[in-house]
Formats: structure tokens, sequence, C-alpha cells
């Protein structure tokens, strides 16, 4: 059978659904590969790459159309490209049929097999072939990109000579793929990252990439994520009231925020409303990735860029993928060829639509000339939602100060008790020991109380006060020693003398590693 990808007929569209390592793929599959001339120019795949790659190049859209028995394309098709559909081909692209009934109703008259690549099941087994989680990282990161380009500050925090410049705060809403991914190039950028999401699950994955969870004081069995594929679930209306007032205390703070809330088959919430935009400072950015289904800005334009009359950038830009078109084409034939992978089980070049495999069948939206959209649940479970930690209560300062008395007071009678304790000792061994023992063990005592609180009242980091802290210690020996050493007997002067050099050794050496570390920290 004969693979082909025509040239996409969308405005603005750049990507392409087969690149020439995919097509090379392909072929071990037993497939034939054809591609219409120009189909990758865009994405910077030349027509001589896919001769190189055994792709045979066809001159129109028509005759790839005619010869092709599956027909691989990225947007959903046009009216025009359906009329050439029958019952021996079929179709994978992106569709939307929740959004698409009319396309989907005449898709489905034609006879043909159409595999939409935004309705593969969120389940293990089919992350290779999830093209939305793969466009979703891209439009993530080209979102943080889009919003610096128009925004007049940096990202990070500097301090230089002519002056000090405060780090740019970003709230992502929506951490999905695309949240998760603008999240991880904020952060990088160096900005102070917010996020928030309706599933409290998410939060850990937040904060492991170095981003702050904004959370609710709001109790609500929220649907369990894997219950809907891994998407979020609608939210009732006292939590998504709960969520506006949340919104509007951090609007006057925050200088870019990201949205990118969506629910499979319905059009995007509006979560940022024009108050909200009205309330946050001049030259501020907002990246609308909802832009296509509505928008989750109250005033965001699909496909434009407009400004506020206040000031502030609102992006309804829909081809984020496409404006880094050749990684995107890349991605997205590679979930292609896996998805073609699963349909070719012989590896003989022959599809065989099992409507009994679950990612199948549920990317099938219309196959024997009827509708097969909705699909049923599958019978494997999605991707499991980790059970949220519960958040740390924040103390009040009353609460604070009552438990620090409270630690203090415990502390004070251990130490009483331990004092009492040793007390005892002393008490039992004086009365069988000589009198110069008693001196001699007062003063071991007090030496070892003291070393410790000096050794360990220095912060582990300031090594060099540390190296100062022994040395004194080291002369506090010196000294005993040298009022030791010319006592009466043997062992008493030679271990004085031991005593002396090793504490001058570790004086001498103290000294020279502090100055060394010093000598670092200067200009040369």
């Amino acid at each position: 059978m004969k693979i082909g990808s025509p040239k996409e007929v969308a405005a603005g569209e750049a990507r392409v659904a087969m690149t020439p390592e995919s097509a090379k793929q392909l072929q071990k599959l037993g497939y034939e590969c054809l591609v219409e001339a120009g189909a990758g120019t865009a994405a910077g795949f030349t027509d001589e790459a896919y001769r190189d790659a055994g792709v045979e190049v066809v001159d129109s859209a028509a005759s790839l159309w005619e010869r092709a028995d599956v027909i691989a394309k990225v947007r959903p098709p046009e009216n025009a490209e359906v009329e050439r559909l029958n019952a021996d081909k079929t179709l994978i692209s992106f569709f939307y049929p929740a959004q698409s009934k009319e396309l989907l109703e005449f898709s489905a008259k034609t006879g043909a097999s159409v595999i939409a690549m935004d309705m593969v099941p969120r389940i293990s087994r089919a992350q290779k072939m999830d093209a939305l989680s793969s466009m979703a990282n891209i439009a993530g990161y080209r979102a943080v990109i889009e919003a610096g380009a128009n925004f007049g500050r940096f990202f990070t925090g500097q301090i230089t000579a002519a002056g000090k410049v405060p780090p740019a705060k970003v709230l992502v809403i929506g951490a999905g793929v695309a949240g998760l991914a603008a999240i991880g190039a904020a952060t990088a950028l160096g900005a102070i990252t917010y996020a928030f999401d309706v599933r409290p699950e998410v939060a850990e994955q937040i904060e492991s990439m170095g981003a702050s969870f904004v959370y609710l004081d709001f109790e609500e069995s929220q649907q369990d994520g894997a219950a809907t594929g891994g998407y979020a679930a609608p939210s009732s209306p006292e939590f998504r009231e709960a969520q506006l007032k949340k919104f509007r205390e951090l609007a006057p703070d925050i200088d870019i925020v990201v949205t990118t809330a969506l629910i499979p088959g319905r059009d995007a919430p509006v979560l940022w409303t024009k108050d909200m935009v009205e309330a946050m400072k001049p030259g501020s950015v907002i990246v609308d990735l909802a832009a296509e289904r509505g928008g989750n800005c109250e005033l965001t334009q699909k496909d434009q860029r407009v400004v506020s009359s206040n000031g502030v950038t609102i992006i309804g830009y829909t081809d984020f993928p496409s404006r880094m078109a050749a990684q995107s084409s890349s991605l997205y034939a590679t979930n292609i060829r896996h998805m073609l992978t699963d349909l070719t089980p012989g590896k003989d070049g022959q599809v065989v639509h099992n409507m009994a495999d679950d990612v199948i069948r549920g990317a099938t939206v219309a196959h024997g000339g009827e509708i097969t959209y909705p699909p049923p649940p599958p019978t494997v479970k999605a991707i499991a939602a980790q059970k949220p930690k519960e958040k740390a209560k924040e103390l009040t300062p009353a609460e604070r100060r009552a438990g620090e008395v409270a630690a203090f007071k415990e502390q004070t009678r251990f130490q009483i008790t331990l004092l009492a304790v040793g007390t005892v000792l002393l008490l039992l061994v004086g009365a069988v020991a000589p009198a110069s023992f008693m001196s001699h063990f007062i003063v071991f005592a007090l030496a070892c109380f003291v070393g410790f609180q000096v050794i360990w009242g220095v912060a582990h980091s300031l090594h060099t006060p540390l190296m100062a802290l022994t040395n004194a210690i080291s002369g506090i020996i010196v000294l005993g020693a040298l009022l030791q050493v010319g006592a009466h007997g043997f062992m008493v002067p030679l271990l004085s003398a031991v005593a002396i050099l090793v504490a001058s050794v570790n004086i001498v050496g103290g000294f020279l590693v502090t100055r060394r570390m010093l000598a670092m920290f200067q200009k040369s």
C-alpha cells in the first residue's frame, strides 16, 4: 500500500505529516511513500531530501490523493479534500470531531476510515502516538518565547551598576503538557513562576519544576483526572468563583499570564476576565493557548495580537507549533509512524484496522460508512494520577510562638534531667575517688562542653571561620601542654610534647588553608 502526505492547504500552516526520516521507517513497514511537491519546504524539508529517502515526489495534490491508500495530514481536511476519499482509503490527521459534526458526517458518507490523532486515548501504550501532547509541548515552550518577545523587560532579575531589575512574575493556568512546558521555559529563563490547575495532584509536578502551586481555600471533590483520560474535569460554579477570586488577587502583581485550560469536546472556559486584564500593569502580556476554542481570556481574539486600553498585550495565535515547523513536523511524523506501526501488525505494508484495539478504536471517528465517535471507554485504565498530598497548614504568628515556647520548655526539661543525672554520678564518683581526680575531671568536662558549643555554633558553610576557631582551640591545647611539659615523671611530659607538636601542625595548616581560601576571592 501507498502512504501519501499532501501539502497543507490551511493558511499559514508550515508543518508536514511525513519527514524524510519518518518515511524511511514507514518503508521498513512495507509501505511506499509519496509526498506532494513542496509539502515540506516551509518546514525545511526539500523535495530532494525526500527523494534521497526513497520517497516519490508527486506533482499535484489531486494525483497524490488518487494514488495513496493512506493519506497523512496535519490539519483537518477541507471539504474539497474529503470529496477525494473513498471506501478504500484511510485518512489520518487532526480532526476534532466534537467541533466538526458536519465534516464528520461528510467523511463517514465516503466510506473511508478516518483516524483522528487528537482522539488517541491517553493510556500508557499510546503515549508514543499522542500527537496532542507532542504539539502542546511545543506550544507551551513557544508561548513563553512569544511572551518574551512582547515583554519589555528581562525574565530574570539582575543587579547591575545601572540599578536593580526585578524578575518577571509568570502565572501559568493549566498544568497539562503545554502548561508544564511553559513552566519549564519560564523557570529556565529566571522568572518567578506560579501555576494553577484544578487537579491538586499536579502540585508536586509543578513544584518539582521550580514553580509555586497556587492553592485555593476551597474543598471540592474533583473527578479523578485518570477517569477523563488525564484531562481536567469541569468544575462547579462555586469552585469557578473561588478560582476567579484568586486570579483577581494575583492579577496586579503578575507580568505574564499563559493560559492553557481546555476540556475535551468543550469550548475553552473563560478564566481571565476583562477586569483582571484592567488590573494588570501596562506592558504585561497574556498568551492564550486556548484561542482556537474561544480563549481563556475574555479579550482574546483568535489569530490576533491585541493591546488593551491599559497597555496589556493579548496574544491569541493558534499556530504556535507551526512557528517551530521543523521540530513540530518531526514529532508529529513520529506520532503518525507509531500509529501506522500499530495498524500494520504484519509489517507487510497492509493496514489492519482492528476495532478491538483500544488505541485504534479510540482514535477512529469514521469507519465502514458509519460514524464511530464517541468511542467507548478503553478497557485499559488511563494514565493514573497520584493522589494529592495534603497541603501543610500555614501557622499564624501566635501559633508559631506557642510552638517555640513548647519546644523550649521541652528542651529545658531534658537539660535539667541530664544535669541531675550528672550531679548524682559526680557525687557517687567523688565519694570513692581521690581529691586530685575531681579537679581534673571538672576541667575535662568543662573543656568538652565549651569545645562542643564553640564548634557546633558555627554554620557549616563558613569554612574559614571554622578554621579560625579550630586554630583557637589548638592554641588552648598548646598553652595547656606547655604548663604540663615540665611536670615530674616521664609519661606526662611526653604526652605534652606530642600535644604541642600536633596542635602546632593544626594551627599552621589551618592558617595556610584559610589564606588560600581567602586568596580565591581576591582580584588578580
